[in-house]
């Protein structure tokens, strides 16, 4: 056997055992959105959109396409859903101050005006997450009245 052969072989051996394990998913319940939703309050389209686009990597409810079985591909998809909550979870909304809430729509509006939400890499194989321009209006909108919102809530002392 040359040596490309054991190494392949041994690559293979590796990939095979590495299909037992997998990381922990990231399933909680449509219930714990609702806080969010209620808060902001979205009109219907944009509430499609959040459920099309977003809430895979910005909740706790995270539906997990065929090739999640594959390791090393569901460890990849599950640091970005960890990276996705930590920088904005409708999950934990009732956790934030109303200044982190206003802040995280500012940033929101941004990502979503400037293309770079929803991810590329999400998009690839998730078509329907591809946003129109009428869709990206809609968002921001939206995001820009619940900023307002934000700006007439009382502030904590």
């Amino acid at each position: 056997m040359t040596v490309l052969k054991k190494v392949l072989f041994g690559v293979l051996i590796v990939f095979g055992i590495a299909q037992f394990f997998s990381p922990d998913k990231n399933q909680g319940q449509m219930a714990s959105i609702k806080a969010f939703l209620e808060e902001t309050n979205p009109p219907e389209d944009v509430r499609l959109i959040l459920q099309k686009t977003c809430y895979d990597c910005h909740s706790d409810v995270t539906e997990y396409p065929w090739y999640n079985h594959i390791t090393p591909i569901n460890y990849w998809l599950a640091g970005h859903v960890k990276d996705g909550k930590k920088h904005f979870n409708m999950s934990n909304w009732s956790g934030n101050s109303i200044k982190r809430k206003d802040h995280k729509f500012e940033e929101l509006i941004e990502m979503v005006e400037d293309k770079t939400m929803p991810l590329n890499s999400y998009t690839w194989t998730h078509s329907e997450a591809k946003l129109t321009d009428d869709q990206i209006k809609s968002v921001i909108d939206w995001a820009n009245l619940v900023r307002i919102k934000y700006s007439f809530a009382p502030k904590p002392e």
